[in-house]
């Protein structure tokens, strides 16, 4: 981690810092954000925002405002024009056990960490064990509860794949462990609807909007395991990542695809018009 800012803070004083009776330590009890800091430009910033209001209206937690959260950006991004920003919003201090507070203090912590090493367009994938439970109530959302991606994650390493590939505890295709899936079929781009479980990614929907725009179909629709070697491209999409053609799957290999592509320079070409793009 390179900064960090608690409630606007820097914890240079542990009177600052994130109190021990904290709810999102204690239940994971809150949201967060990823994003991308590239040349001073946080990318997708108002739809992460969005989306973060949208998982706090669910749960009940005041939302920072926006331009909060842009000037304390601002303020963490004094040094570097490049890295990933973690915004985390949790409920804040409670007392022992699941009742909510009567009165919420958020806690807000924005964080800035170095880039990750970079990864190649053409990624490889396997198959997770662990599953994803179904629970409607926080589909969509990208709540603090990720112990599911982290039991998968092992399995990653071990696997020596790129990224690991998640069902449902029925069997559904969901995700990948940090990333939305797409497969394409017939010409058809095809994505989980994501109506019990998983996470709706910002890079996600600007796809889908990509897509819209291009007049390439789309379609968000339940997708079984089964769907994903018999389709003709698989992809993935991610906000720091972006989007990345799977090439293999354990025993299945794919050539990258035209849809894939088109929709990668398309969304490259958007996002270097700079601040000034709608994206």
């Amino acid at each position: 981690m390179i900064a960090v800012l608690i409630n606007g803070l820097r914890p240079l004083d542990p009177a600052n810092g994130v109190a021990v009776a904290d709810r999102g330590l204690h239940y994971g009890d809150g949201v967060f954000e990823t994003m991308l800091l590239r040349d001073g430009v946080v990318g997708l910033l108002d739809e992460h925002w969005q989306r973060l209001n949208a998982g706090c209206t669910r749960l009940s937690i005041p939302c920072p405002p926006l331009e909060v959260v842009r000037t304390e950006i601002r303020e963490l991004c004094t040094t570097t024009d490049a890295g990933v920003i973690k915004l985390i919003v949790t409920r804040g201090v409670g007392g022992r056990g699941y009742v909510v507070p009567a009165v919420v203090a958020a806690t807000r912590i924005v964080a800035l960490y170095p880039l990750p090493p970079p990864s190649g367009f053409e990624v490889t994938a396997c198959w997770c064990h662990a599953r994803l439970g179904r629970n409607v109530q926080l589909a969509g959302i990208k709540h603090l509860n990720r112990l599911e991606q982290v039991l998968a994650q092992r399995e990653l390493e071990a696997a020596r794949a790129d990224e690991g590939l998640m069902l449902d505890d029925t069997g559904e295709l969901i995700s990948a462990i940090s990333s939305n899936v797409f497969l394409v079929r017939a010409g058809v781009l095809l994505t989980p609807d994501l109506r019990h479980c998983g996470v709706k990614g910002v890079m996600r929907a600007q796809v889908l909007r990509v897509a819209a725009e291009l007049g390439i179909a789309a379609q968000e629709t339940a997708v079984q395991a089964q769907d994903v070697p018999a389709a003709d491209e698989v992809f993935l999409t991610n906000a720091v990542r972006g989007l990345r053609a799977v090439v293999a799957l354990e025993g299945r290999r794919w050539q990258v695809g035209p849809l894939a592509l088109r929709l990668h320079t398309e969304l490259r070409r958007r996002f270097a018009a700079g601040p000034g793009a709608r994206y």
